[in-house]
């Protein structure tokens, strides 16, 4: 049977439409002007997943830090990365069209490793859309954090 021939369910036809309507095409560009020594280039910001490039540039390594209630992918898409994680032991030394995978809760932090800058996409899958996702620092934040969410920190206990 093909699709013409098949009986139309309305609520499930419904259903595919408005998924469908949400469909799009993406294109990444380099920014021509990077103001900070990281730049975040976003794609896509739906409940489950975000997809973005992040340009580093000499001075943009971050800290040790993890994510709660989300899983990361990282590939190299232009120059080089290495993510260290606690004792800064090195997880991976990225080149171009190699990646990380991160689970939630994995301890860990990055750095552009010599020429060029670094372009590296990052990809978020949210597990639970109905808990918040946080970044939580393990170490201090580097200077160039200046946005509310790169400053939270663990609570310790007294």
């Amino acid at each position: 049977m093909n699709e013409a021939t098949k009986p139309v369910n309305p609520e499930k036809e419904a259903y595919h439409r408005e998924a469908e309507s949400r469909m799009h095409t993406f294109k990444y560009e380099k920014p021509t002007k990077i103001d900070r020594v990281k730049e975040l280039v976003n794609f896509v910001r739906t409940p489950n997943v975000r997809v973005q490039v992040q340009v580093v540039t000499e001075g943009g390594e971050n800290n040790l830090h993890y994510h709660t209630n989300s899983d990361g992918v990282w590939m190299v898409l232009r120059g080089r990365a290495k993510f260290y994680g606690t004792g800064d032991t090195l997880l991976g030394d990225l080149g171009e069209h190699e990646g990380i995978v991160i689970p939630g809760g994995a301890r860990y932090w990055f750095e552009k490793v010599g020429e060029p800058d670094l372009e590296i996409l990052h990809i978020t899958a949210v597990e639970n859309v109905a808990k918040k996702t946080d970044r939580i620092n393990v170490d201090k934040h580097k200077d160039w954090m200046t946005d509310d969410f790169l400053q939270q920190y663990e609570e310790t206990k007294a």
